[in-house]
């Protein structure tokens, strides 16, 4: 059964069934048991009251016997014959057994019995058999059990539309959702948000959080939209480049421009491997936990580098743990220093140390700085602040946001600030590892 409106009526009818048939089981029982001890108090009190009369000395032809109809009454011997009895009793079986039979005037009814004994004056006893009869007790379960029987499905019914009724207006909001989730789905337009509820309930948590959802998926959706365009526009300058050379050394060998088609080449290259590793990234590659010493990659690359108009000056202590990918961070560093040494006039310099629970690499140039209007936005893909350069001089404005990435992949943040000599500073910060 698809329908949770459905699943909801039978499952609260069929509760209430359990319930009122256990509950109208429970009364039928409390009410024959206590009619049926009524009618044993009745039985006895009037069988007392013979027996009192007999202990007094009665004849047994003057006793006050009740109605036979109403309570039968039999006084019999010791020796089982029958010394009285009340009027029209023809006959009462299992008067020793609590309940039995009774047949007055030729109609067979069911009692309740009681036996009391009684001391007749000269010596020997009898026994008084006294009944009530059980019809009013029955008629009155009977009563009962019939208004149950004719109650029971009327309440089920109610309870089933009641149920309806509630669940589907509970639902509305929910298939207001649904209705929109599916017109964003057939329209392809993630800028629509489902309806939220005024009510505070899970549903409008639903609501809300669908929101959120579908909020981050257009961002991501967009940011991968402007990623490709970004991308394209990058890669077909030089592939354009390229072709152009290789067509021209083609058609006129003398001409060839070797280091041009190498350097477009490299710068190709390059591009296509920062585009591979975001995209690495955007797909949720988790970096390894290989734990090594930040400040010894430090020294190790730069000591690798190669020789720059900017010479990097290195100070970074021991003990510089933190876990991860090394070769991503090697490649943050990277990304860095040749940003840094892009930028800076005389100097680049690098320090590593540890601020409480983190390990801080910082790389300071003595350049112009970052405006602090620019300083989110640097990190952003395919953004240039000096856009007057040339592309080959200036990159493709990836390095930055590869680098924040890598970062946050990491547990860490990338800031950028302003330098003790007066250029920007960029700030990674990773947790220590010790």
């Amino acid at each position: 059964m698809r329908s949770v409106r459905a699943r909801a009526a039978i499952g609260a009818t069929l509760v209430v069934a359990v319930a009122l048939i256990g509950a109208g089981l429970a009364v039928l029982l409390v009410l024959r048991t206590h009619l049926t001890d009524r009618a044993a108090l009745e039985a006895e009190v009037t069988a007392r009251d013979v027996a009192a009369q007999i202990d007094l000395g009665v004849p047994y032809d003057r006793l006050e016997l009740p109605d036979g109809e109403e309570r039968p009454v039999r006084v019999t011997g010791e020796d089982g014959k029958v010394r009285a009895a009340s009027e029209d009793l023809e006959a009462m079986s299992g008067a020793d057994e609590e309940s039995g039979t009774a047949t007055v005037d030729g109609e067979t009814a069911d009692y309740r019995f009681a036996a009391v004994e009684a001391t007749v004056p000269g010596g020997g006893t009898v026994t008084v058999h006294a009944g009530a009869p059980l019809a009013a007790e029955r008629e009155a379960v009977g009563t009962v059990r019939d208004a149950m029987l004719i109650g029971l499905p009327v309440l089920l019914a109610v309870v089933a539309g009641v149920t309806w009724l509630v669940t589907q207006r509970a639902l509305r909001p929910v298939e207001g959702i649904r209705a929109e989730m599916a017109a964003i789905t057939a329209s392809a337009d993630l800028s629509r948000r489902v309806p939220v509820p005024d009510s505070r309930d899970e549903v409008a948590r639903l609501a809300r959080t669908t929101n959120d959802t579908l909020a981050a998926l257009e961002t991501s959706v967009e940011r991968q939209r402007r990623f490709v365009a970004d991308a394209s526009h990058e890669l077909r300058n030089p592939i354009a480049s390229l072709r152009t050379q290789l067509e021209v050394g083609a058609a006129h060998p003398d001409l060839l421009d070797v280091p041009g088609a190498v350097a477009d080449t490299v710068r190709l290259q390059q591009l296509a491997a920062d585009l591979l590793l975001l995209a690495r990234l955007d797909a949720g590659e988790r970096p390894g936990r290989t734990r090594f010493d930040l400040g010894a990659l430090v020294r190790e690359e730069v000591s690798q580098r190669p020789a720059a108009r900017v010479p990097v000056a290195v100070d970074a202590g021991e003990g510089l743990d933190v876990a991860g990918s090394r070769g991503q961070l090697a490649r943050v560093l990277g990304n860095l220093l040749d940003n840094a040494q892009r930028h800076a006039r005389t100097a680049v310099s690098v320090s590593v140390w540890r601020a409480g629970d983190r390990v801080v690499l910082a790389v300071d140039d003595d350049g112009e700085g970052v405006p602090d209007a620019e300083r989110e936005r640097i990190f952003e893909r395919f953004v240039r602040l000096d856009e007057a350069r040339t592309r080959d001089a200036g990159g493709a404005g990836l390095g930055l946001a590869i680098a924040r990435d890598v970062a946050h992949r990491h547990g860490g943040t990338l800031t950028t600030s302003t330098a003790p000599r007066g250029g920007a500073r960029f700030e990674l910060r990773l947790p220590w590892a010790g």
